[in-house]
């Protein structure tokens, strides 16, 4: 798929991370995608983490036997606070000395990256097969210490003390406070309307977060019915950890094969490509109409809200007459002037800049130029 590839042009895709959402961000955008910034958590940076550093410490005085290293950007900012404190030789001098367990390749890659070897890496990416590797060899009476990334422990802690281990947590980076509110507000109240075709978790603590604001605006109930819904929002998490909360509310997201960024936006695009919204073909040329947008032979059409609620009536009625009656249950309100209903029609004209796109039926009302059945 070419870079510039216009396969998402008029999906609307809302993003709830902030770690990397600019990186995902511009991903869909070169695909066309329009891109809204939700980030339901922020990220306390790991240089500022003083528990952090007491942790790291009191490792450096206490060595651990083995080093548990669950990804590879937070095993990389462990060090570079380490560095900022002043701490990073002793604590290299303490992994050489231990025996490192990774999390995948990206954990290994970074284990390398730092000059160091991983004895031991789950090829499956999870912490579940760690956990099986620790305790098939029995872990009482040793120190491990595990770094987690910022959604914490994922129950390998409690495991591994079940089996007798002496287990040091550190986890690298944590979460703060929404940095936009507003952004998160909005954002629940589209996937409730269905005004998004997509929605993307990065974090598990993230997608708690998008339930939470949900359920404090009340809209918990519409938001999972349309992440559900296979004719809904595509909602999108980057591995089963990141899923787990959403699994809990009865929605199943998409979870590409490979826990990562890349596979993610392959995984979005592939399925949202898939679903290629309402088509009609008009004398107008082709008419796509999605959740956020509508696009005429490509082009999207300047549309308000209510303007793409009429179009969206007009194309599933695909060239049967929608009375004016029919018109107004589509725009906000209750109104009952007639004359809302022939402003809305003449502002989808507008839209289609003089293009015959709808055509007014006398004394019956208006339906699409639609030139076959589809």
């Amino acid at each position: 798929m070419s870079p510039s590839s216009d396969t998402l042009l008029g999906c609307r895709v809302i993003l709830t991370g902030q770690r990397r959402s600019a990186e995902l961000a511009a991903a869909l955008e070169r695909r066309g995608a329009i891109v809204d910034h939700a980030p339901t958590l922020s990220v306390v940076p790991h240089v500022d983490d003083a528990e952090l550093l007491s942790r790291t410490k009191e490792l450096i005085s206490s060595p651990p036997d083995d080093v548990v290293i669950t990804t590879g950007v937070g095993f990389t900012g462990w060090i570079e606070a380490a560095d900022a404190a002043g701490l990073a030789v002793p604590l290299l001098d303490l992994l050489r000395g231990a025996r490192l367990v990774a999390r995948g390749p990206k954990a290994r890659g970074a284990i390398q990256a730092a000059g160091l070897t991983a004895d031991w890496v789950a090829e499956s990416e999870t912490s579940a097969e760690i956990r099986d590797f620790l305790l098939s060899e029995s872990v009482a009476g040793r120190r491990i210490a595990v770094q987690h990334h910022g959604s914490g422990a994922d129950g390998i802690d409690d495991d591994l003390r079940a089996g007798g281990a002496d287990v040091s947590a550190l986890v690298v980076y944590r979460w703060g406070p929404s940095p936009d509110p507003d952004a998160v507000r909005d954002a629940v109240h589209a996937v409730a309307r269905r005004e998004c075709d997509a929605v993307t978790f990065t974090a598990a603590p993230g997608a708690v977060a998008f339930l939470a604001a949900a359920r404090d605006e009340g809209v918990l109930t519409d938001v999972v019915a349309a992440l559900s819904d296979p004719a809904g929002v595509f909602a999108a998490a980057v591995g089963d950890i990141t899923a787990a909360p959403l699994r809990a509310e009865g929605i199943e997201p998409l979870v590409p094969d490979r826990f990562r960024m890349g596979a993610l936006v392959r995984t979005l695009v592939a399925q949202l490509a898939d679903r290629h919204g309402l088509r009609v073909r008009t004398a107008a040329g082709e008419l796509r109409v999605l959740r956020g947008a509508a696009l005429l032979d490509g082009e999207v059409l300047a549309l308000s809200p209510s303007g793409l609620a009429v179009l969206r009536l007009l194309a599933e009625a695909n060239g049967a007459v929608v009375s004016r009656a029919g018109i107004l249950d589509a725009l906000p309100g209750s109104s009952t002037d007639v004359h809302a209903a022939e402003v809305a029609i003449s502002r989808l004209r507008d839209a289609a800049r003089g293009r015959q796109l709808v055509t007014t039926v006398v004394k019956r009302g208006y339906r699409l130029t639609v030139l076959e059945a589809s």
